[in-house]
């Protein structure tokens, strides 16, 4: 499992290595973007960066001739360009793990007709590496797609990702934000550290209305075949749909967890 850590202001500087303070800001500029927040003016990237308006603005100009950022002159707003597409093609995070995950998440999906993810570790965060959306119209799971990182104290799939990180990087994920995006969201860092070790000892997660109010998620570990921890898998539907059985367990749970282990089998440690 990739291990990326991070100073405090985003970068990974190497001793006797200068960071490159213009291609720090730009790519600050570019991270501002998100499923949620598409479309943002020059005077919201200028405050969330903390650059001044005409840094940003010149940033902004050399970005959209490289197709990296699209201006919108009506609007009066910028947007991630068609250029950031063409970028995705040379990722390698997560080897082949994507690939093979990909046939057991769309089996998943049409098993349990709940929307399926694999999640990774990312400085701090869940990282979504693959989706699989079901078709049910009912279930709506925009704001998560692949590459969107959310903390790891709500969701399914982040929580058992929290659960099996080792010391260091469960300390550094709950020394970050923990927002708190519905009432039953869990903030507190030492109620955290208790879930996870339950969590772990349990072998799966089912996290009720923690993300989004009316939707919950069902998460289980991946682990390779010398039994490593790599990504988790879960699923998202309507709260009433994961509701227990009588023996505390989802009806889902059983199908999740083949998934987990079909992917887990076919990875090389």
């Amino acid at each position: 499992m990739p291990t990326n850590e991070r100073s405090k202001n985003g970068s990974t500087d190497k001793p006797g290595v200068p960071i490159v303070r213009s291609v720090e800001r730009a790519v600050a500029l570019l991270r501002v973007f998100s499923a949620d927040e598409m479309h943002l003016s020059l005077t919201e990237l200028s405050r969330r960066t903390g650059l001044d308006k005409s840094t940003t603005r010149r940033l902004l100009h050399t970005l959209s001739t490289l197709d990296l950022i699209e201006a919108d002159e009506r609007r009066q707003t910028y947007a991630l360009g068609t250029g950031v597409l063409t970028l995705m093609p040379a990722v390698s995070y997560g080897g082949n793990l994507r690939d093979i995950a990909a046939q057991a998440l769309a089996r998943l999906t049409e098993k349990t007709s709940a929307t399926s993810f694999l999640w990774g570790y990312y400085r701090g965060m869940a990282l979504c590496l693959e989706r699989v959306k079901t078709l049910d119209k009912d279930i709506d799971v925009r704001s998560a797609v692949i590459g969107t990182q959310i903390s790891m104290n709500c969701a399914g799939g982040p929580r058992v990702v929290l659960a099996h990180l080792s010391e260091a990087q469960r300390a550094t994920a709950l020394s970050g934000p923990l927002p708190k995006y519905t009432p039953f969201t869990e903030t507190n860092p030492v109620a955290l550290q208790t879930a996870a070790t339950e969590i772990r000892a349990r072998g799966w997660e089912l996290a009720v209305d923690d993300y989004i109010v009316g939707l919950s998620g069902l998460g289980a570990p991946v682990f390779d075949r010398s039994g490593n921890f790599i990504a988790s898998v879960s699923i998202t539907t309507l709260t009433p749909r994961l509701a227990p059985r009588t023996n505390g367990e989802p009806e889902q749970l059983p199908a999740l967890l083949e998934a987990a282990a079909e992917i887990g089998a076919q990875i090389q440690p």
